[in-house]
């Protein structure tokens, strides 16, 4: 997937349109719905331009435009590691907006040092570090604060929602980034990726409401070394979670992996124009849109683990046709059908997914395990980002794409074939501080 971002394959979201059975989830989740849209059509709007600086404005190559990619996320995991056990014992809003104004600083700094001619490719890099650490971050105090939040039947609701905004976000904000840098230059997009975080704090803060600060028992004061392992700790020992996220994060690093291999691919060897490229791979985002509408719906008439187990089996056996690739209008009409079958069945899996990854974790590690699981996604998609890189420099790129759909096959066999976590005495409970956020922030119904 070269024009969509990993967090769509690993992390699912959160909650969008806040309306189950024409039920309202309340005004307070319409202004968490309104930061995240903004901050989504923003990342969609930015999507590649740093690549895209690096180029043309740095005169950088293809190892030091490979080095920003995946340095970024690697070092930004690294970063991250002791922010998932801070973000637990803290007020989540207050987080998630601090999150947001570093970002909306690091990237303001970006196009305020290409005005003074003074950007380098080392503050291109630093600023990446920055971007990928805040959002592992505000990934974990959001989906620490949805859950307390929303009802738990109304989680996959919201999962659904949010990721039909990023579908969205993803259809549209790349072609329409790609015109404004044509036609404003190639800083332009980065301030309106970070204008957009600015915009999200300021939804946040407008929640309103008192969130009540976390309670520590039995957690000691400080924070200590082994604490900063409580997320896969807790990920490792259940029997739900630990083939989830061994999956979800194999799935990913191997789609995040190919997406520069394709690009290779079509462009530089098939003769593709960047705008068949493009289009290739946005408009079947529209599979994504369906399948957030059918998750709901699916979870309700078979239950979270056969369809996470049926769309998660059906997502693996799409990317092996990128391998087939050929020039001319067969070529992109077998990328555009591979990848509405690729993206229909994210767009299932993720809302079941993320849902399932909430419900079974109790309120006092959620943002621990999400932390975590972030970490891991992000260094394990850079490490095979990089070895898909030298393989393919051996084996070329088609090879490469095609190695990595034959693994993709064997994904499935990570998944959980039945919820467990109930039979072991797992079933989460929900921190007695924090439902007093719940129960005061549905709204009118």
């Amino acid at each position: 997937m070269a024009l969509v971002d990993a967090r769509l394959f690993e992390e699912g979201g959160g909650g969008v349109l806040g309306v189950r059975g024409g039920r309202s989830l309340g005004r307070r989740f319409a202004w968490l719905r309104a930061a995240y849209t903004v901050s989504a059509y923003g990342t969609g709007l930015g999507f590649g331009a740093f690549s895209l600086i690096a180029i043309f404005v740095l005169h950088a190559g293809p190892t030091e435009v490979s080095v920003l990619a995946a340095a970024g996320l690697a070092v930004g995991a690294v970063v991250a590691v002791p922010l998932g056990p801070w973000v637990e014992f803290r007020r989540k809003r207050p987080v998630m907006v601090a999150m947001d104004l570093a970002r909306f600083a690091a990237l303001m700094s970006v196009p305020v040092a290409f005005a003074l001619g003074r950007l380098t490719f080392t503050q291109l890099l630093v600023v990446s570090v920055v971007v990928a650490a805040a959002k592992i971050a505000f990934t974990a105090a959001s989906g620490a604060y949805l859950k307390a939040l929303v009802r738990p039947e109304d989680l996959i609701v919201a999962n659904g929602r949010f990721e039909a905004t990023t579908w969205t976000a993803t259809m549209l904000g790349p072609p329409l980034g790609g015109a404004a840098i044509g036609l404003f230059g190639p800083v332009t997009t980065v301030v309106a990726d970070a204008v957009s975080y600015l915009l999200s704090a300021a939804g946040i803060c407008a929640i309103g409401g008192r969130e009540p600060r976390p309670a520590r028992a039995g957690a000691p004061a400080r924070l200590r070394p082994g604490d900063l392992l409580d997320g896969w700790r807790h990920i490792l020992a259940h029997p739900t979670l630990r083939p989830l996220f061994f999956n979800t994060i194999l799935v990913n690093g191997l789609i995040m992996a190919t997406a520069p291999l394709a690009a290779v691919l079509m462009v530089g060897r098939l003769g593709f124009a960047p705008w068949q490229y493009s289009l290739a791979f946005a408009a079947p985002c529209v599979g994504g849109l369906i399948g957030s509408r059918l998750a709901p719906r699916l979870a309700a008439r078979f239950g979270r683990p056969k369809v996470l187990l049926a769309a998660g089996t059906l997502r693996a056996c799409w990317p092996v046709g990128l391998a087939f690739i050929c020039p001319g209008t067969a070529g992109l009409v077998l990328v555009m059908a591979v990848q509405l079958g690729l993206v229909t069945c994210v767009g299932v899996f993720n809302p079941v997914f993320a849902t399932q990854r909430l419900a079974q974790t109790g309120q006092d590690r959620v943002a621990r395990t999400l932390s975590a699981w972030s970490i891991a996604g992000n260094a394990t998609t850079a490490v095979m980002t990089a070895l898909w890189g030298l393989l393919a420099g051996v084996t070329g790129a088609r090879a490469a794409i095609a190695l990595a759909g034959l693994l993709m096959l064997a994904t499935p066999l990570l998944l959980p074939r039945h919820d467990r976590s109930t039979r072991h005495g797992r079933t989460p409970i929900t921190a007695p501080a924090l439902r007093g956020v719940r129960r005061g922030s549905r709204g009118p119904r």
